[in-house]
């Protein structure tokens, strides 16, 4: 892209003038920030931006409409500034000014529009479109307050608004001439429709209006901008005048606060039936709003001839959150546009594909009747419709089979199932690994894959090297181009020459060195911004991901307490210094993730205190874990914890981002963690514990017994029973459900869900492995080159060319 420096300084400074009536000597850090944004925004993106949407809409082309609850952008200026290629050019022009990039930057505040590996996905996906020239749209929510902001206060997580948009967003436009209306509620209602065919409506709803903010998706080294839209909410007549006059204030507004909470808060608890109906609300919101959208540009540029529609649209399904679009889909072409059931049907059935990105029964979507009837009248109508047509081909396909018939039916046990909505309607199916995607097919969705064994597919996941290497780690990026050359921020194979300098000291040497600066400045974050003093030469042990128990930080812990007792009781016990780095969030609801966090954050009190394990042992909690501070940590870690028991993590992206750094990874073979070991070599990983076929199996014989582990290994017993004897908590309660789950089960549970227990002594030994090896610092610099070498495999750019080859089957637009 071209850029001004003139034009850029004086935009610069005019928009400090505009914005904030202040002149450089004047401006505060944020304002820079703004005014430094918009510019590169107005002067760079821009531009091309209106460009490519003009070259989108002069010629019929087919778009991929990326459908997600989450987008987990992190920050833009950074992202923008490499992707443009101007970064160079703008530290420049700051320099001569006195201003120093790096403290703009971290004015930005992360983009409160997701959470884990779900919403990142989406995020580094939009990053691959745009830069492989693919065109592409984004939909999601603009969250005015994100999931949350996490503090740590007495070791447990409290929430606290995240006030991401307390200033205003310079990376985004607001299109009110675009805004839609979403209803909820009301009564079906039947009559005639202008042109005098029979119609259904919806009469009595509570109207909602969707209004779109545009975020541009900026491509790497090229021209291409394409768009991230974000729909917020707000009442159409929120605000009843007559009410306040009579002083009913809180009544007055009632309706503008009940529209509001739809786009107020990522992921709301729903353990109750209040909070369901609000997820569910969000869902309908925000992919109601993306079809009205789609087909209003439709109509407009093509006309009504809807047989046209797949041609030109794809439309993926990020995992079962915006499932309830394709019944939306039916009512808008049915009872909007006036299309018969079988044309409507056929469109759907050519445009939507569905991504599943779990194996954990629980988090596949299933709403209840009652609220999703009340809530979304006519769609449950479409919904029994297509069910009812569904159980017809059901019965004809395994006749007398009730129990198959059952089980695949898309309303069943007064549930409404999402997933299977999406896989009998979607033309494609995907899973995010090859173990993910055999454990479907195989298994979970075994039924469905045998029904329609075409639809399903694998599309291993990926990360974008421009952000999280690139970005995030400039030193590696500089000493990998000094090797190769260019050509790897756009085609990661090229890592691959990385293995001639296998045997290079100095090049090891140099990678080592980088490692150690990296971690220094971790160090240097956490002193100022948590007052945490961690020592760079020790190992820096890292698990940072979204915290459930199936990816068991728990049992991470659990060995962090075993260490513990280990050095105190045993003199002749003198392991390498190590610094265990957690960073979670867990879902404000979810009651035994919450006690896990309080869990490492007692450990972590105990043995930072302990003047007998200084110099040898540390935890740290990382608080409020977002993108800007992971960028922080991939590039610091040397070992990767991907510790999920095997047959639960669909893939991971975290392993892969800590690959493309250096880190070697410690983990199950479980999601993309295979892939990972057979790319580098099992020799570069260190692999443990039971893998999902022997899982499978144990479980099948209802043979797990976690007192045998118990038995066999007094010290694991005595750090499961610390849980409850008053080593770490004085009351014995605090951590009771945890130790509970583990050697008894609770809540009609079996004891260990997740064999903890059962993994935990394999676990030891590949903790050791660790040990031993990081003694040997040139051998370790070349496992970390080898795992760097051979991440290429893991790029989203891969990824987003198979689903161009086999799912969206779109085209290159070039922008000139």
């Amino acid at each position: 892209m071209i850029f001004n420096a003139e034009k850029f300084r004086a935009n610069l400074t005019d928009r400090l003038s505009r914005q904030y009536g202040k002149d450089l000597s004047q401006a505060n850090m944020h304002d820079l920030y703004d005014a430094v944004a918009a510019s590169v925004m107005e002067t760079t993106v821009m531009p091309n931006w209106m460009k490519t949407r003009k070259v989108y809409d002069a010629e019929p082309t087919r778009h991929v409409y990326y459908l997600s609850a989450e987008f987990l952008m992190g920050r833009a200026l950074s992202n923008n500034l490499i992707n443009t290629q101007i970064k160079d050019e703008v530290v420049k022009v700051l320099n001569d000014i006195n201003v120093n990039l790096d403290l703009v930057e971290d004015e930005e505040p992360d983009a409160g529009l997701g959470n884990g590996g779900l919403g990142r996905l989406a995020a580094c996906f939009l990053d691959s479109l745009a830069t492989l020239s693919y065109p592409a749209v984004g939909y999601g929510i603009r969250y005015e307050y994100g999931m949350f902001e996490q503090h740590i206060e007495d070791g447990y997580q409290v929430e606290y608004p995240d006030n991401w948009l307390k200033h205003r967003d310079p990376w985004e436009i607001k299109r009110s001439d675009l805004a839609v209306t979403v209803r909820f509620g009301g009564h079906i209602a039947y009559g005639k429709s202008p042109d005098g065919h029979d119609r259904f409506y919806i009469a009595d709803a509570e109207e909602v209006t969707a209004t779109p903010y545009d975020m541009p998706i900026v491509g790497y080294g090229n021209n291409t901008v394409n768009t991230l839209r974000l729909w917020q909410a707000s009442s159409p007549n929120g605000f009843d005048l007559q009410l306040f006059n009579d002083m009913q204030y809180n009544r007055a507004v009632e309706k503008q606060n009940s529209a509001e909470n739809v786009s107020r808060v990522l992921y709301p608890n729903d353990n109750g039936p209040s909070g369901k109906a609000l997820r569910l609300k969000q869902q309908y919101f925000f992919t109601s709003a993306s079809l009205q959208d789609m087909l209003h540009r439709f109509v407009n540029l093509y006309g009504t001839d809807f047989k046209k529609f797949p041609q030109l649209h794809v439309i993926q399904l990020n995992d079962t959150h915006p499932v309830v679009a394709i019944p939306e889909m039916m009512r808008l072409l049915m009872d909007e546009y006036g299309l018969g059931w079988d044309d409507s049907w056929d469109v759907v059935t050519k445009s939507f594909a569905y991504t599943n990105h779990t194996i954990l029964a629980e988090a596949l979507e299933k709403w209840p009747i009652d609220i999703f009837q009340g809530l979304l009248p006519r769609i449950y109508q479409i919904v029994e419709e297509i069910n009812r047509r569904f159980s017809i081909e059901l019965r004809a396909k395994f006749p007398g089979d009730y129990n198959k018939q059952n089980r695949m039916s898309i309303i069943r046990n007064g549930k409404i199932h999402m997933a299977s909505l999406a896989i009998h309607a979607g033309f494609s199916v995907n899973g995010v690994a090859e173990l993910h995607t055999k454990i479907l097919k195989e298994q979970e969705l075994k039924d469905w894959a045998e029904l329609y064994p075409a639809k399903f597919n694998n599309k291993t996941n990926g990360v974008t090297q421009r952000r999280w290497l690139l970005c995030s780690n400039p030193e590696l990026a500089d000493f990998i181009t000094k090797r190769i050359g260019h050509g790897w921020e756009t085609e990661l194979s090229k890592l691959k020459e990385l293995e001639k300098y296998l045997d290079d000291d100095a090049s090891l040497q140099e990678l080592a060195d980088i490692k150690a600066r990296n971690k220094e400045k971790l160090a240097e974050y956490l002193k100022h911004s948590q007052n945490e003093f961690l020592d760079p030469e020790s190992i820096f042990d890292v698990q940072v991901k979204r915290l459930h128990e199936y990816k068991r930080q728990l049992l991470n812990v659990l060995h962090i307490m075993y260490l513990y007792n280990r050095i105190i009781e045993d003199p002749t016990y003198n392991p390498p210094a190590r610094t265990f780095i957690f960073g979670a969030k867990a879902a404000s609801g979810y009651r035994r993730a919450k006690s896990i966090i309080k869990l490492i954050n007692t450990v972590a009190e105990k043995v930072n205190n302990d003047r007998r394990v200084r110099g040898k042992l540390r935890v740290v909690f990382v608080e409020n874990y977002r993108v800007s501070v992971a960028e922080k940590i991939y590039p610091a870690a040397d070992i990767s914890e991907q510790i999920s028991t095997a047959g639960k993590e669909a893939s991971g992206t975290s392993n892969m981002k800590f690959m493309l750094n250096g880190a070697l990874t410690l983990g199950t073979l479980d999601g993309a963690n295979i892939e990972i070991a057979e790319e580098a070599g099992k020799d570069n990983c260190f692999i443990f514990g039971l893998t999902a076929d022997e899982i499978a199996k144990i479980e099948a014989e209802h043979s797990y017994n976690p007192q045998k582990y118990l038995d066999r290994n007094p010290l694991l017993e005595k750090v499961v029973e610390q849980l409850v004897d008053g080593t770490y908590d004085p009351t014995r309660q605090i951590f009771k459900e945890l130790h509970d789950s583990l050697v008894y089960g609770v809540e009609g549970q079996r004891p260990d869900v997740y064999y903890l227990l059962a993994d935990f002594d394999d676990y030891v030994r590949a903790q050791e492995e660790v040990a031993a090896a990081y003694s040997d610092k040139k051998a370790w610099a070349r496992k970390a080159l080898i795992n760097i070498a051979n991440a290429g495999k893991f790029s989203s750019d891969r990824t987003i060319e198979e689903y161009v080859a086999d799912i969206w089957k779109l085209k290159k637009t070039v922008i000139e």
